[in-house]
């Protein structure tokens, strides 16, 4: 049995105006809710589900999006 080995091509050389890009981020763009989050689950019936599925559509934002801006109306953060 003989063992072949397939080389892979040599890696393109890096743009460096794109990694330095890449590298700095936008440090004003980071919400504090992109650096905390936590999975939350819940059971609702297929009838809300798909209300609050079309209500999202009509809005014209995602689930997730309405059901935090849901959250964040009835338990807004208290900053002392």
């Amino acid at each position: 049995m003989s063992s072949k080995r397939i080389a892979i091509g040599v890696r393109p050389p890096a743009n460096p105006q794109a990694e330095a890009w890449i590298r700095q981020g936008d440090a004003n763009g980071v919400q504090k809710s992109d650096l905390y989050t936590a999975r939350l689950t819940l059971d609702v019936t297929p009838s809300m589900r798909a209300r609050i599925k079309v209500s999202a559509f009509t809005q014209g934002v995602t689930v997730a999006e309405l059901l935090r801006a849901l959250l964040e109306r009835e338990f807004p953060e208290h900053t002392p």
